[in-house]
């Protein structure tokens, strides 16, 4: 087996760098993407059209995320603070 080379490793070295720059911008239209949802969602709460959770949509949420072990547990300081923040507004 004079050359075990296969696939990606086989190719020359141009190719290659040609495939792995790509990866790159990929993430980088990731990004992109992410920034233009916010921006739609941003016109939609203004125009009116966003979609508005109920009181009953908003605790099943928090339900699922504390099910899944993804919601945030507030220590008793930042729920002060959070408090104080919700009173100030």
């Amino acid at each position: 087996m004079a050359d075990d080379k296969r696939g990606f490793a086989a190719m020359d070295p141009k190719k290659q760098h040609n495939i792995a720059s790509k990866g790159g911008q990929a993430s980088s239209r990731k990004q992109d993407m992410s920034e233009l949802g916010h921006k739609g969602g941003q016109a939609a709460q203004k125009s009116g059209h966003a979609h508005q959770l109920t009181n009953e949509e908003r605790s099943e949420g928090g339900k699922a995320a504390h099910e899944s072990g993804n919601a945030h547990e507030f220590t008793s300081e930042e729920a002060k603070r959070a408090g104080k923040k919700g009173g100030s507004r």
